[in-house]
């Protein structure tokens, strides 16, 4: 996904804290901090790229170190597009204010577990490395609305996590390749119900 000279700005910015924060809160494995340019902010611009037309609502689950939520909100920054990022770890969220202040770009950090955030009804949710697809549709059931979209980021074992999950579920479920590792793919998936 290209970005505009201001989106690189403030997405260097963000790179700033993640580099010094990390080290003191484990935002990201010392490992992925060396490439996080791509591991992690290319990683999560392409699921960016995927947002749906007319969406007006982002939840990010789980979003750790922002990904793909805060770069999802800096590189859509002017959509219109009310980003909200759930975090139960208290210096994790600090850190995600901490980020949306630094880039001055506005987007909401709950510091909450997932399953006590009253129904969010968003248009897009996303997920990158949280929990298996079987568990992320039942976060999925509570939290997106009717027509929405969700975008869940999985690695190389991401069609048996599909398998698994059509034992429980009913669900549309379009596989896009990863251009940061080619055995992952973005999972979207939309109507959602119980088997």
């Amino acid at each position: 996904m290209n970005v505009s000279r201001e989106t690189e700005d403030k997405l260097k910015i963000y790179l700033a804290l993640l580099q010094k924060w990390s080290p003191k809160i484990n935002l990201v494995s010392p490992m992925s901090l060396k490439d996080a340019a791509r591991r992690h902010f290319d990683d999560s611009l392409q699921v960016a790229s995927l947002c749906p037309d007319g969406a007006r609502t982002w939840v990010d689950l789980g979003s750790g170190g922002g990904f793909p939520g805060a770069v999802v909100a800096i590189a859509l920054e002017n959509m219109e597009l009310e980003v909200t990022l759930i975090e139960s770890d208290q210096r994790k969220a600090t850190f995600l204010r901490t980020v949306s202040r630094e880039t001055n770009v506005p987007f909401n950090v709950i510091a909450d577990r997932i399953e006590d955030v009253p129904a969010m009804e968003c248009d897009v949710l996303s997920a990158r490395a949280l929990a298996p697809l079987d568990d992320l549709l039942a976060f999925t059931e509570l939290h997106l609305g009717a027509q929405g979209t969700a975008l869940f980021m999985k690695g190389g074992t991401w069609q048996t996590e599909v398998d698994d999950a059509q034992k429980k579920w009913r669900f549309t479920c379009e596989a896009h390749t990863s251009v940061t590792h080619p055995d992952a793919a973005i999972l979207e998936i939309g109507g959602l119900s119980r088997v």
